[in-house]
C-alpha cells in the first residue's frame, strides 16, 4: 500500500449489524463513540441497520412490507390523475 494516501484516522472498526447482531471487521473512516470487544481486541463500533447477512436480497428471505403493496398504493393515490 502507498504510504501517505489515507486519511490519518483510517483504523480497524467493527461494523454491528443491530437487526441479527452480526459484527465485520473492516479498516473505516467512520467517527464511532463506542467501543466493542472483537475477537479478543478492543475497537470502535459502527452500528448499521441492515448488512449483507440480513438484507432479503443477500439472504434469499423476503420480507412483507405492507399488505397493500406499495406500487398498489402509489397507484390508488397518484393514479387518478394521470388518467
Amino acid at each position: 500500500m502507498k504510504k501517505g494516501i489515507h486519511p490519518e484516522n483510517y483504523r480497524p472498526v467493527v461494523f454491528k449489524d443491530m437487526s441479527n447482531d452480526d459484527m465485520f471487521l473492516t479498516r473505516s473512516t467512520c467517527k464511532a463513540t463506542e467501543t466493542v470487544e472483537f475477537e479478543g481486541e478492543t475497537y470502535p463500533v459502527v452500528k448499521v441497520e441492515i448488512s449483507n447477512t440480513s438484507h432479503p436480497f443477500y439472504t434469499g428471505k423476503n420480507k412483507l412490507v405492507d399488505s397493500a403493496g406499495r406500487v398498489d398504493k402509489f397507484m390508488s393515490r397518484y393514479g387518478k390523475a394521470r388518467k
